[in-house]
């Protein structure tokens, strides 16, 4: 596992997520309630930023076509055998770390 520092959290409003490039991929973060969520930003329908959509709770609705997908575990809202990858999280200081699969 490689591990990055993304963001302070301070950037990242509660119910909303904000996209970066990390490692090479686009990751999405999220923060449900003060606790930060990362996906895979890159919607697995179309291509759609997910970081984009609008957050509901701890939902998330693709931009593009409407995907929704539980941000906390990944998991689509209609179909729980679609599942977008999830990737670590830690706040240190106020800086949000984020941990990806090596190469």
């Amino acid at each position: 596992m490689n591990r990055y520092r993304v963001a302070s959290a301070a950037e990242i409003p509660v119910g909303e997520g904000r996209e970066y490039v990390v490692g090479g991929r686009i990751v999405a973060l999220f923060n449900v309630d003060g606790q930060f969520h990362a996906l895979d930003g890159i919607c697995p329908h179309a291509g759609g930023p997910l970081a984009k959509g609008v957050m509901h709770d701890q939902v998330v609705t693709c931009p593009w076509h409407g995907w929704q997908f539980d941000v906390t575990s990944g998991r689509h809202c209609l179909n729980p055998q679609l599942q977008q990858p999830r990737f670590s999280v830690s706040v240190e200081a106020g800086e949000l770390w984020v941990e990806l699969p090596a190469g």
